[in-house]
């Protein structure tokens, strides 16, 4: 059965970090330093985040015209496993990945990283998650949450954000129910009001409600508070690739953003890429989502990839100040820009 990209958050157990940090000390897989020899292709392996959707076109566009090869690249693209890409990337198992900043926060916290990974890269420009209803719902804002069901994932920084989104408005959150389920389609979830709310991402399970022809109401949590535009998703590197083959690195971002810049340019072909390489996709909900993410991926950042520090960290202060860490995460951990192309 296909899966929707209906954000499932997870928890990153000590247990899970323990297994990771064991992995680390067994692999040693990333191989020594020096200029990127094209002769010889150096071998990425890269985990998807969930099922192939348009937030990794530029990825597939990069394999299907060879822009990895030409950067003496081999690189192989596998799903997610169930205990999630960080880890999978953190062991070293794989050497790059998607994430989302808010997965991230459980790693950075405190001076020492529970996990050896770095966003290497903003795929999109700006979160496009919110929360979801049918018309007619009532739910025109956050406000208007209070007494119906909300799909909850059981998660602290998600039921605080929606908790910050009510309250903004003078809504009771209390009022709210939420309801433990995991809803893998989120048209029918809404057509059969098994809930009335669900967070989604907009650019996916948005635009499917437009292609099943439901009409919707929608609110994006960036429009409620600033520090909610964070990066979702992104690229993370494992640390000791990134220390010891940087211009496998480099080359990986060189290709991938030449993916995501022919994407910009030419959706349809970008989406018929997509298509291709994974059949599987509704196709026409691809293309739709395609043509919508044209601006998107850049936005008015100067190049691809591009992380704002000023936009990274607002997130994460607004997770210390509300006492979502453990450990506070210091500004400026875990993101860097230094293996975009210029």
């Amino acid at each position: 059965m296909k899966k929707s990209l209906g954000r499932k958050y997870r928890t990153l157990t000590a247990a899970a970090i323990a297994i990771m940090l064991c992995c680390c000390l067994c692999m040693t897989g990333c191989g020594s330093g020096g200029s990127q020899d094209k002769s010889k292709k150096s071998k990425i392996t890269f985990v998807l985040d969930w099922t192939p959707n348009t937030n990794h076109t530029g990825i597939y566009v990069a394999k299907a015209r060879g822009y990895f090869e030409e950067e003496g690249l081999e690189v192989e693209i596998i799903q997610p496993p169930e205990n999630g890409v960080e880890a999978v990337v953190g062991s070293g198992e794989a050497q790059m990945g998607v994430s989302f900043q808010d997965y991230m926060a459980p790693v950075l916290e405190g001076d020492k990283k529970q996990m050896p990974i770095t966003a290497v890269a903003a795929i999109l420009q700006h979160n496009l998650s919110g929360i979801m209803s049918a018309k007619g719902s009532g739910i025109t804002s956050p406000k208007g949450m209070e007494g119906k069901t909300y799909a909850t994932w059981e998660m602290p920084i998600e039921q605080a954000m929606i908790k910050e989104c009510v309250e903004a408005e003078g809504g009771d959150f209390s009022k709210v129910r939420m309801v433990p389920e995991v809803i893998d389609d989120e048209v029918a979830a809404l057509k059969s009001k098994k809930v009335d709310a669900i967070w989604v991402y907009y650019a996916w399970a948005g635009l499917h409600a437009k292609v099943a022809d439901l009409p919707i109401e929608y609110f994006a949590f960036k429009d409620i508070e600033p520090a909610f535009d964070y990066y979702s998703p992104v690229i993370i590197a494992n640390d000791e690739f990134l220390e010891k083959k940087p211009d496998a690195a480099s080359a990986f971002l060189r290709a991938v953003s030449r993916g995501y810049e022919d994407a910009m340019a030419d959706p349809e072909a970008a989406a018929d890429i997509l298509i291709e390489e994974n059949p599987e996709i509704d196709a026409d909900l691809a293309r739709t989502s395609q043509d919508f993410l044209t601006d998107q991926y850049q936005a008015e950042a100067s190049r691809w990839g591009e992380i704002d520090a000023g936009r990274w960290n607002a997130f994460y202060k607004w997770l210390n100040e509300k006492g979502l860490t453990e450990k506070d995460i210091p500004m400026d951990a875990g993101f860097t820009n230094e293996y975009l192309p210029e």
